[in-house]
């Protein structure tokens, strides 16, 4: 796992440069109301392409996370304060963005008590006031496992709920800090049975090292407890003090990762080398609400 790939990025490896008004504009907005966004926080490869579709993914409870996990590129430490003025000035920029669906996530903030639960709701019911017709995905840390922290975001009724195992069962205690592979299918298992109704997604990286069965066992854990939408992605090392890719999977394997997961029922799979969680998210939704209309997916 330790071992760097010395050659440079495949071709298939490609980050759209586009930054045109509707970039520059997001950008402006973002830092007029003293957001943060995980495109920028996390240095998403996609940044370029969904500003420039006026879409992003707000990142709330600030920009310095409680974990340091070894993929992620967001800044660690202990937060200083709380603001509770944020959810509103998320629902103010998702209005003049004219958004139809809305993505929000956080960094981990294990120092509350609540892990963050409260604003995640707060937020949810500020853009609802707003934009009534704008649907809402929420991608929510695991709160340590607190159950009535996650009852309190899925009392907000987002209309997606999104929790990312990340990487498989093996290597999740190296990849990931004080998360739990368990614990997360727990919690999403836990959504389900608390609001069946909302459509659960997760999602891992591939290139850290996991073999070809544990990345299928990954998606029958998934199904087990329920899950509903997946999506797949190429990790990609943000800086020398970030794990190491272990291996970039070409886009066959993507495509065939793809069909496994549609075989086993998800209602939806997004694969491809430069796919993230939020990745094309509005039509994640769109295609998974039509298949489950068209009784396409079987019942995990």
């Amino acid at each position: 796992m330790s071992k760097k790939v010395k050659e440079p990025k495949p071709d298939w490896i490609r980050i759209k440069l586009t930054t045109g008004d509707n970039y520059q504009e997001i950008k402006s907005m973002m830092r007029s109301k003293t957001l943060h966004t995980v495109c920028e926080e996390a240095r998403c490869p996609n940044i370029y392409e969904c500003w420039a579709n006026r879409t992003a993914t707000f990142m709330i409870l600030g920009d310095i996370c409680t974990r340091a996990c070894r993929f992620c590129a967001v800044n660690t430490g202990l937060p200083t304060e709380l603001d509770l003025q944020e959810p509103e000035r998320v629902a103010e920029a998702a209005e003049q963005m004219n958004l139809r669906h809305c993505v929000v996530t956080s960094v981990a903030r294990d120092d509350l008590k609540d892990g963050g639960a409260s604003i995640f709701a707060g937020t949810v019911k500020a853009i609802r006031n707003r934009l009534p017709l704008c649907s809402v995905e929420v991608l929510i840390p695991d709160f340590l496992g607190d159950r009535e922290s996650l009852q309190i975001v899925m009392d907000a009724k987002p209309d997606i709920l999104n929790h990312n195992i990340e990487t498989v069962e093996r290597l999740s205690d190296k990849v990931r800090a004080k998360a739990k592979y368990r614990r997360s299918l727990e919690l999403l298992q836990r959504a389900k049975e608390m609001q069946p109704s909302i459509p659960t997604k997760s999602s891992i990286m591939l290139g850290v090292g996991e073999e070809w069965d544990e990345i299928l066992q990954a998606m029958d854990d998934l199904r087990a407890v329920g899950c509903d939408i997946m999506t797949i992605g190429q990790y990609l090392q943000p800086s020398e003090k970030h794990l190491y890719v272990q291996k970039y999977y070409p886009p066959e394997d993507f495509a065939k990762l793809k069909e496994e997961g549609l075989k086993r029922g998800f209602s939806h799979v997004e694969s491809g080398p430069m796919v993230r969680s939020s990745y094309h998210a509005h039509e994640q939704v769109k295609s998974a609400a039509r298949q489950k209309e068209e009784g396409i997916v079987s019942q995990a």
